[in-house]
Order: C-alpha cells, then sequence, then structure tokens
C-alpha cells in the first residue's frame, strides 16, 4: 500500500476490480461488437486477441511496474525511469482531462436513460411513456439544460467517489459494481438471445469472414483490431500507471496484467452478444455511436411489451456502472499526478483540492459538449474542421496522447531503460513472460503503435483522399 498520502489498495480483488473497471467502458458496449461483426466478426476477433497477447499483455505489465516502482502517477513514473522521458508522463496525464470532457455527458446520458426506463416500470411522469426513441433522443440532446443537469450528477458522483480515496472510494465500489456488471450482463445476454430472429444477431459477429483480408483489407483490419484493443484496455491513459502505484507489493504483476485484458475482452464480448441479437431481432441496422446505444436499443426496449422498461432498466444500469468505473479510474489518473507535483514541492497531496480542480475543468469541457449537442448545433463554433467538440476531445485523447504515450513506453522500456521493470515484476512471480515481453517492447510493440497513430491521424485529417480511401477500403 502506498505510503506517501495518497493511498493504496487493501486487497488484489480491490486492485483487479478497479483495473478491469477502468478498462471496461462505454466503448465495450456498442465499439467493440460494432468493429468486431462489420470488420470480419471472428476473424477480427482473432487478430484482436493476437493484438491484445503481443502487445496489451508487455504495455499492460510495463504500465502497472512503473507505476509499482515509483509508487507515483504518470509524470513522476516516467522522470524515476528517464529524466528525458518525463514528458510522457505530461501526455498521459493531459488524457483524463479531455476524456472526461464528453464521458461525463455521455454518462449522463446513460442515468438519464435508466430513470426513464424506471419511470416507465412504475407509471411515472418520468417514463418514456411511448415516444419514439429517436424523438426522444433529439428531444434530450438539445435540451441543454436536461443534458446539463445529468452531466452534472454524473460528473459530482464521479469526484466524489475518487475524493473519498482509493480503499474507501474507488475499490469499494468496484469491488461490488464490476461483479454486479457481469451479473446483469449474462441476464441481458439471456433474454435478447432468446428474441425472435436473434441469432442473426450472433451471426453477425461471429460468422468467420476471412474474405476481408483481400487485397489491402488486412490492414484495415488490423489497425481497427490493434486501435480498439489499444483503447479498450484504456493504454497511456495515465490511469493504470497510478493504479499500479497503489499495489501491494506481494500482489503479481505478471497475473495482474493477463487477467485484466482477458476480462476486458470478456465483458466487450458478452455485450455485443446482448446489442446485436437485439438490434436483428427489430430489424435494425447496426451502426457505431450514440445511436446505437440511445435510439436503437430503446426502439428494442419498447417493442418488448410490459417488460421492455425492465431489460431497458437493467441495461443501462449496467452501462452506467462500466462507464462509472471507467470515468473514476480516468479522472484518479489525472489527480494522482497532480497530488505527486504537490509532493514534490514539499506540499500535502491535497487530493480534495486537486479533484476540486479537475472537477471544474471537465465541467468546462462538458459545457462546451453539451453546448455543441454532440455535433448537431451548427452555431457552436469547432476547431481544426471536426463535427463537434466530443470529436475534439476524443483526437487530442485517443487519436494523439493515448498511442504516442503507448509508442514512448515502448521505447523507454524496450531500449531506453531496458530491464528496468525486471527487479519489481520479480518481487512477486518468477517473471517467467520476461524474454516474451523484452522482444516485444523492444520490435512489437513500438511497429504496432507507430501504425496506430499513422491511422488515427489519417482517419481524422486524410479520410477523404484517394490513397487513404484505397489503403482502408
Amino acid at each position: 500500500m502506498s505510503d506517501s498520502g495518497k493511498g493504496g489498495f487493501k486487497s488484489n480483488f480491490g486492485f483487479l476490480m478497479s483495473a478491469v473497471g477502468v478498462a471496461i467502458g462505454l466503448g465495450n458496449i456498442w465499439s467493440f461488437p460494432y468493429k468486431m461483426g462489420a470488420n470480419g466478426g471472428f476473424a477480427f476477433l482473432l487478430v484482436y486477441i493476437l493484438m491484445a497477447i503481443f502487445v496489451g499483455y508487455p504495455l499492460l505489465l510495463a504500465e502497472f511496474s512503473l507505476g509499482r516502482k515509483s509508487g507515483r502517477g504518470a509524470v513522476e513514473a516516467f522522470r524515476q525511469a528517464n529524466p528525458r522521458f518525463a514528458f510522457t508522463g505530461v501526455f498521459e496525464t493531459a488524457v483524463p482531462f479531455l476524456l472526461l470532457c464528453f464521458y461525463c455527458l455521455l454518462g449522463g446520458m446513460v442515468m438519464r436513460y435508466a430513470v426513464v426506463n424506471f419511470g416507465d416500470i412504475i407509471g411515472a411522469s418520468f417514463g418514456l411513456h411511448g415516444m419514439a426513441s429517436s424523438d426522444f433522443f433529439g428531444n434530450f440532446v438539445s435540451d441543454f439544460k436536461v443534458l446539463a443537469i445529468f452531466t452534472l450528477i454524473f460528473l459530482g458522483m464521479t469526484s466524489y467517489v475518487v475524493y473519498r480515496g482509493i480503499e474507501q472510494g474507488i475499490e469499494k465500489f468496484c469491488s461490488v459494481g464490476m461483479p454486479i456488471l457481469f451479473v446483469m450482463l449474462v441476464i441481458t445476454v439471456i433474454r435478447c438471445c432468446t428474441l425472435p430472429n436473434g441469432m442473426e444477431g450472433l451471426r453477425f459477429m461471429f460468422k468467420p469472414d476471412f474474405s476481408v483480408f483481400a487485397g489491402t483489407g488486412w490492414f484495415k483490419v488490423f489497425a481497427t483490431a490493434g486501435s480498439q484493443m489499444f483503447f479498450s484496455i484504456s493504454l497511456g491513459s495515465g490511469a493504470l500507471i497510478a493504479y499500479g502505484s497503489y499495489m501491494r507489493k506481494e500482489d503479481n504483476l505478471e497475473k495482474s496484467a493477463l487477467i485484466v485484458p482477458v476480462m476486458d475482452t470478456a465483458a466487450a464480448l458478452l455485450a455485443g452478444m446482448a446489442v446485436f441479437p437485439a438490434v436483428f431481432s427489430e430489424g435494425l441496422e447496426p451502426s457505431a455511436g450514440p445511436g446505437l446505444l440511445f435510439v436503437s436499443l430503446q426502439t428494442v426496449f419498447d417493442a418488448m411489451g410490459k417488460g421492455g422498461p425492465l431489460f431497458g432498466f437493467i441495461f443501462y444500469v449496467l452501462v452506467f456502472v462500466a462507464a462509472f468505473s471507467s470515468s473514476i479510474g480516468m479522472m484518479e489518473g489525472g489527480i494522482s499526478a497532480l497530488m505527486d507535483h504537490r509532493i514534490r514541492k514539499g506540499k500535502p497531496a491535497g487530493r480534495g483540492h486537486v479533484t476540486i480542480l479537475i472537477t471544474l475543468t471537465t465541467l468546462l469541457g462538458s459545457i462546451l459538449v453539451a453546448l455543441d449537442q454532440l455535433g448537431g448545433n451548427p452555431s457552436v463554433w469547432k476547431p481544426f474542421g471536426l463535427g463537434s467538440w466530443l470529436d475534439v476531445f476524443d483526437l487530442g485523447a485517443e487519436g494523439i496522447l493515448m498511442p504516442l504515450g503507448g509508442f514512448l513506453t515502448a521505447i523507454l522500456l524496450g531500449w531506453s531503460r531496458r530491464g528496468f521493470i525486471d527487479d519489481e515484476v520479480r518481487l512477486s512471480s518468477d517473471y517467467r513472460s520476461r524474454p516474451f515481453v523484452d522482444f516485444c517492447l523492444r520490435y512489437v510493440s513500438p511497429i504496432f503503435m507507430a501504425i496506430v497513430i499513422f491511422v488515427q491521424f489519417s482517419s481524422f485529417f486524410f479520410s477523404g483522399t484517394g490513397w487513404y480511401k484505397a489503403l482502408m477500403g
């Protein structure tokens, strides 16, 4: 347990559930299953698993180890490994500030949908009452007052849990929330798979289609699976290094770095097994983004009859748990680094002061996203020619800083300070995977991360060009 005044995890189970919690988020619910179905089904899954083994595991082990060895957040962890790489920690610390600006708004939207489905269960005035899901969604995102209220509630809850600290806040919630999430996922899967034509949704996900590898198609599948793996596990966000800094020295780093991506992938697959049988049962078109989560699925629940609001409520509660566990992890990633800065200056960690700071920053960004109506308000100016403020924050975090952080981590531990984490991993295991991890950090991860960075930049800035269309199919 950390002795820096920042707190620490009481148990290995609490650490694992918290790390799994920051990995399992909104992207697991709609992004992973859609990308899997649209990119060859089981063929995509095979590529994803290979990426998780050869890139995800080594980088995850690296971030956990950097955090535990230093006992600090991202900036100080990289500074201790090599002062010239401290800027990498700055990049990773900036990620939560950007992600939270739209993540809290989406989390607030999930809360709103859980509330209105509960309203339909009890026949209250705040239910949907037969309103078409597309109309409700349009009215909701265009109503700044209601959107801001639910965003503020979600942000306030996130800040409170983080303010409570590691053991009494984050660990306590995730130790209960993650098992509940998996139970609710299984219940939802069982119900959705028994819907008429529900099996078509499973075929959409799992039917092998190796024709997607033809020509330059392999590059698209490789890039899509790789970027999804990287962002799904939350690498390069500062959160995993922060959580690693709160680990107990006796907890096995190798096992932890293996368990987290396995559980994250299991959650994504279960989410797909719930989402797509439901979507196909109503003959709806599967599409990525908020439309799938807030329009298509609500249409399915509306069509279920009397039991629809109950399953809608269960589904949106489990999505809330996934979003909430990710948001507290991201916020802790930023707060941990800021507390380190205070400690380095000879001040108390000041968790309360730092929590207020990041809460106010997140609130300002969230207001921009809410005013923009997820890109539906043309009167709100957006920089870089992007379609929405959500895209702006997403580009800065997931499009640039996260993959860049992963690339620099591989360079640091594969080349600049090779073997730096070995003694830390060996404190709790024989580190039998060392040759594999060393090879991946030196050769596989840098190449992979360079491709991800190229794809992210290209998709944002050059998606309309002929060469990009030819390459990505």
